[in-house]
């Protein structure tokens, strides 16, 4: 991944457990707000994950809206009215998780949760994050040695009382492993979809019914503003013991100023500079 804001995810020196010893890794996100440029093409990697911009003329059309209309009132979660801020919160979360599983990880996540949501000011349904790692040469060559990550991500953005973010993600972990095969069997339908055969294939070796078995691990993450970001109440509130895969599990929390904020100014971008990609076609 080649996205200059993955760069400003740093990991912290501070070093927590969970109350059953398991490590928590923590990573400050250093945005540099003044690199218009990075800031750009992170809002054009968030945009697309919920419309592709090959697309997104075809879409609008009929609604009589221009391409940052459209998304703003059809596609984005709502900056304000119901529950739009806080699937804002959380879709944010999850992508930046991704984001992170990736960059600092090293696997492969297909971004397909978010490209036909019914409701916009909902969170899709399934598991949060899936990703891929494959030990040997790919799928034709399967190796028990190949990893399978769920990962349920909670977010606190807004200043407010601490909440325990990270012990809720790791209680929603518990029950992912009742859900990824149908979480598995939608990302495999919408990369078909695409025409992607070789991301279907690669998805595909992680379905059940398998010869060769592979490593399932599983994940739990918090985003927080550092306003409410306690080190201390995390590890206190976090407990893993009880989890059904607790000797494959990694725990992150993600932290950043002003957070909120940032993600609305986010959106606004993503949503703006979508005039900018190729010659907007009449909407009518």
């Amino acid at each position: 991944m080649n996205l200059k804001h993955t760069t400003w995810l740093k990991i912290s020196p501070v070093k927590l457990k969970s109350t059953d010893g398991t490590e928590i890794s923590v990573f400050e996100l250093d945005i540099d707000h003044a690199d218009d440029l990075a800031l750009t093409q992170w809002a054009t990697h968030f945009r697309n994950h919920y419309c592709l911009d090959s697309k997104i003329d075809r879409l609008r059309k009929g609604t009589g809206k221009s391409r940052d209309q459209y998304l703003m009132d059809m596609v984005f979660p709502d900056k304000t009215d119901d529950f739009g801020p806080a699937t804002r919160s959380g879709d944010f979360a999850e992508i930046l998780i991704a984001d992170l599983l990736e960059s600092q990880f090293g696997f492969w996540i297909p971004r397909t949760r978010y490209d036909d949501k019914l409701v916009r000011n909902e969170s899709p349904k399934g598991t949060d994050v899936l990703g891929f790692r494959f030990a040997g040469s790919g799928p034709a060559v399967p190796s028990k040695h190949d990893v399978l990550v769920s990962f349920e991500s909670k977010a606190q953005l807004s200043s407010g009382k601490p909440k325990a973010k990270l012990q809720e993600a790791v209680v929603d972990s518990a029950k992912d492993a009742m859900r990824i095969s149908e979480s598995l069997n939608a990302m495999k339908r919408r990369l078909i979809d695409r025409n992607d055969d070789e991301g279907a294939d690669k998805v595909e070796r992680f379905q059940e019914g398998l010869q060769v078995p592979y490593v399932r691990m599983s994940g739990a993450a918090a985003v927080f503003c550092s306003s409410v970001y306690d080190p201390e109440a995390i590890s206190k509130t976090t407990d893993c013991s009880g989890h059904e895969n607790a000797g494959n599990l990694m725990l992150v929390v993600v932290h950043s100023a002003t957070l909120m904020k940032f993600v609305h100014a986010l959106y606004h971008r993503a949503a703006i500079e979508a005039l900018l990609c190729g010659s907007e076609s009449d909407a009518a």
